[in-house]
């Protein structure tokens, strides 16, 4: 009985398959070939899932500002979605988005050496200089200026009172005026500001603290943000001059 070959080509992965009286066998190569195919399929649909989880994720660490090496991160994070997003674009064919996120590609690369390399090795002297000054005798426990910003000030019995917003310095003798502490308000939203005389907050080596209670900083005068005084007095009655 002479055998019957005939040639189909197959509708899902365009293999070429020989089909004889007793079954179909596709021509060589062609599984390899479709094995590919679907890993690359199955790579684009978790690239398509992971840049934007990634660069939600990377924009909330960048802006919540929780310190240089939670910065550092986000940009490493950053980085992860510009490589899935230009997967997806490779993918699709969009020239377009492979050159944008090419370009943010290297911007997050930067970021990560700006935060996890440069400013870390900053941060990193700067803690050590503190470490190091509290536990020498005979010189003054240092507190890095760069840490001031942002720093809790804590108040009687550990009670968290607000957040050191900026400084203002003297500059006839390099000392500081008044610092500005934040209250109250949630993510900056309904926040107030008030003036402190730097006598009336002590620094360690990690944290500031002082006397008050958060009732006390709360009955200060609070400040217009737009327009901070040029100098205050030492006390409760401080406000603007």
């Amino acid at each position: 009985m002479a055998r019957i070959e005939l040639t189909s080509i197959s509708a899902r992965n365009a293999c070429p398959v020989r089909t004889f009286a007793a079954h179909d066998v596709p021509e060589p190569g062609c599984v390899q070939r479709a094995s590919r195919q679907g890993f690359i399929i199955a790579l684009q649909d978790i690239a398509g899932w992971v840049a934007p989880v990634a660069t939600m994720i990377a924009a909330i660490m960048t802006a919540a500002n929780l310190g240089t090496r939670v910065t550092g991160w986000g940009f490493v994070v950053f980085t992860i979605g510009s490589v899935a997003w230009s997967t997806v674009a490779i993918g699709t064919g969009q020239a377009n988005l492979l050159w944008a996120n090419g370009f943010l590609t290297v911007i997050n690369l930067i970021g990560i050496w700006r935060w996890l390399g440069r400013q870390a090795r900053h941060d990193d002297g700067r803690d050590a200089a503190g470490r190091h000054s509290a536990a020498a005798a005979g010189v003054p426990t240092l507190f890095g200026v760069g840490s001031l910003i942002g720093a809790t000030l804590t108040g009687r019995n550990g009670e968290q009172l607000g957040v050191i917003v900026d400084g203002m310095m003297r500059c006839e003798d390099s000392r500081l005026a008044y610092l500005v502490i934040g209250e109250g308000g949630v993510a900056g939203v309904g926040e107030r500001l008030h003036a402190l005389h730097p006598e009336e907050i002590r620094f360690s080596n990690t944290r500031a603290q002082c006397d008050l209670t958060s009732a006390d900083v709360r009955a200060l005068p609070v400040l217009d943000p737009e327009r901070w005084p040029a100098a205050i007095d030492r006390g409760a009655s401080v406000g603007p001059r």
